[in-house]
């Protein structure tokens, strides 16, 4: 068993900063003003949010123990934040302690990472693994997932880590399409230099013949039960015709996004987009404000319109709100869907690194995954496709009972 008192704070190497963890959920919950305010000096991304984050605790992780780190400087005040969590898994009968992000599952969080005032972050990232190293006998595997490859986190850690010797695994995860607008830039010359133009105007100019055609922009956290109704129901109804894996799936996920939803609309960072046509919703966009940048989280569209492109209209649309906002960035996040290139002509990467404590046990959670990992090729090999398929859908379909 974990033992609260075994993640007591430590003291920073460096004089002018202190670290300390936070590590119950009354705490965390009390933490929201300072670290909205840390957020917003920094440069870290979207899903570092407390309004993401707090409720990713509460809906799909309650079982893990928070263990968020804070540097604060002399005079107190919080200049950075590391939002780690803590959980126990058995293998092969041995328990193995590991430290990870919060919100690293289920609710796809990209550029997950320190959060430090700017200009300061390689400061906060080498006094966090400065502590995490002193801590090392509390933890056997350090996994942090999706940061931003180009994260100043992951090359401090790697040079702290590898400089004790412990066992440091760099792996890439996803790649995220993104496209800068251009200040002064208009959405026609936008459209101009996509491969949809043609495509988006026409099918647009026949929307708008359609009776009760329109678009509704919902930000108020007060106007969000019918808009998020028809989401989640346009999105299910993407993802089943498609015969993909549901984005949103399980009633614990989606309870964690009418949370979210709710918290960053109260923050003004939210944005729900749904077409109507005729009085009834037929497409939807899941978008979050950061800073000058919106980020596509997620849609869903009526299939019956699939071939009125009704999809297409509304993200072009979305970019067009975004443009004229003065909104330099627009990030379809991880995928690399067909649909997220025609709108886009570059890409960032997210890695994860993976610390194993020396002398810990998580070489054993290693090697059960490489188990795993080889029990599902030898599937694939010899299975028929279809089978495969078919153990795949039911897998989703437990695993949403489950959520």
């Amino acid at each position: 068993m974990i033992h609260e008192a075994e993640l007591s704070p430590t003291p920073s190497p460096a004089r002018w900063l202190d670290v300390s963890a936070v590590r119950e959920p009354a705490q965390l919950a009390s933490l929201r003003g300072a670290w909205n305010a840390l957020l917003d000096s920094s440069t870290a991304g979207p899903f570092n949010a407390w309004e993401w984050l707090y409720p990713w605790c509460r809906r799909i992780a309650p079982d893990r123990k928070p263990f968020v780190m804070q540097a604060k400087d002399r005079t107190g005040a919080l200049v950075g934040l590391l939002a780690l969590g803590l959980e126990c898994q058995w293998v092969l009968g041995r328990p193995v302690r590991r430290l990870s992000f919060l919100g690293e599952t289920h609710v796809g969080s990209d550029y997950l990472d320190v959060v430090a005032r700017r200009g300061r972050e390689e400061e906060v990232a080498r006094v966090f693994a400065h502590a995490l190293w002193e801590l090392r006998d509390q933890w056997d595997v350090l996994d942090l997932t999706d940061l931003r490859e180009d994260s100043v986190t992951v090359r401090v850690l790697r040079e702290t880590f590898e400089k004790g010797r412990a066992e440091v695994l760099l792996s890439t995860r996803y790649i995220c399409p993104y496209e800068a607008l251009p200040r002064g830039e208009s959405f026609d010359d936008f459209l101009r230099r996509t491969s949809r133009r043609d495509n988006f105007l026409r099918r647009k100019k026949w929307l708008e013949k359609q009776e009760g055609y329109r678009i509704e922009k919902t930000e108020a956290p007060g106007a969000l039960a019918g808009p998020l109704t028809d989401f989640f129901r346009l999105h299910s109804a993407r993802w089943e015709s498609d015969g993909g894996s549901q984005g949103i799936k399980g009633k614990g996920v989606e309870s964690f996004h009418r949370d979210a939803t709710q918290l960053l609309a109260e923050r003004g960072r939210l944005r729900l987009y749904t077409m109507k046509v005729g009085g009834q919703a037929v497409a939807s966009v899941y978008g979050i404000l950061h800073r000058d940048s919106f980020i596509y989280f997620q849609s869903g569209y009526d299939p019956a319109w699939r071939n009125r492109s009704v999809g297409l209209v509304l993200v072009g649309e979305t970019f067009r709100d975004a443009i004229e906002a003065g909104l330099t960035e627009y990030d379809f996040l991880r995928g690399t869907e067909s649909y997220k290139s025609d709108w886009t002509t570059q890409q960032r990467r997210t890695v994860s690194v993976r610390v194993l404590s020396p002398g810990g046990g998580g070489e054993w959670l290693v090697r059960r995954e490489e188990a795993m990992k080889q029990v599902r090729d030898v599937a694939k090999r010899v299975l028929p496709d279809d089978l495969v398929e078919r153990v795949r859908r039911w897998r989703r379909r437990l695993a949403a009972v489950r959520g």
